[in-house]
């Protein structure tokens, strides 16, 4: 039975740090992509990052490029998202989810939304203006 749990949360000043993990069980998330998505009140849930099969390639939703860094840590089962200067607008419950299709590689960012399931509980990130 796949499930993901994400943890980190909490609220954060802008300017500071905080680092989002998500781990796997019940399969190796090894072979698998891996989105962190954000679901703001009263707005939908969007895609943030994925990281691939191929650990060093990763996409980025626009407004996040350079302030937030996905990871993965195979050892461990787990991926991170390690967010630098958030904004408040970036408020909201973060979940973590798989794209189920083993070694993608090629980038998903566009259609995260239909690819990627199996969605954990959340972890609420506040960053107060």
């Amino acid at each position: 039975h796949w499930q993901l749990a994400e943890s980190g949360g909490g609220s954060v000043q802008p300017g500071g740090s905080l680092r989002l993990s998500c781990a796997a069980s019940g399969f190796s998330l090894e072979i698998y992509a891996i989105a962190w998505f954000r679901q703001a009140p009263g707005n939908e849930r969007e895609v943030v990052a994925c990281i691939y099969y191929v650990a060093y390639n990763a996409d980025y939703t626009d407004s996040v490029k350079g302030r937030i860094t996905i990871s993965r840590d195979n050892t461990k089962n787990t991926v991170f998202l390690q967010m630098n200067n958030p904004k408040p607008e970036e408020t909201g419950v973060y979940y973590c989810a798989v794209d189920r299709r083993p070694f993608q590689y090629i980038s998903t960012l566009q259609s995260a939304n239909e690819l990627y399931d199996t969605w954990g509980q959340g972890t609420q990130v506040t960053v107060p203006s």
